[in-house]
């Protein structure tokens, strides 16, 4: 039996992307609802990229989907495959003054804005987010307005 190329394993992998949205020295963040894969756990918002989807339209889906809210997409910060075998992408986004995130309970339980020390800190921050903070400190990429 043949195995899939490299190449070809990695176009089938699974991809996705988040929400970095930073307001006075803050980040979004999510508890996920119970009805959802990680259950409890606090991430970014986002979400899968569906087929012959861009990343940038897939961030504004996910986020109406998740939050009910329009944002706009700024620039793509970071990329890694996680140890779930899905290459996510972390794009910087900005969420209008005057939009409320409203959490949908099928897929989010929670919304909070919390600084870069709280979520690093979390019980219950998943892996490919604190890589994501790892990350940041090691500056391999800034998020305009962030101190931490």
């Amino acid at each position: 039996m043949k195995l899939p190329s490299r190449s070809h394993r990695a176009a089938s992998r699974k991809r996705g992307v988040v929400a970095v949205i930073a307001r006075e020295a803050t980040l979004l963040v999510i508890e996920r609802s119970q009805l959802v894969r990680a259950p409890g756990q606090l991430c970014f918002p986002g979400g899968a990229i569906e087929t012959g989807e861009e990343e940038h339209e897939a961030l504004l889906r996910e986020l109406r989907e998740e939050l009910a809210v329009g944002v706009q997409p700024v620039r793509k910060l970071w990329q890694r495959v996680t140890h779930t075998g899905v290459d996510l992408s972390w794009w910087l986004a900005e969420l209008p003054v005057d939009e409320t995130p409203i959490p949908n309970p099928s897929e989010v339980a929670a919304v909070s804005w919390l600084t870069i020390r709280q979520i690093e800190t979390h019980p219950k921050l998943l892996q490919s987010n604190l890589e994501f903070v790892q990350a940041y400190h090691e500056r391999e990429f800034t998020i305009d307005g962030l101190l931490g």
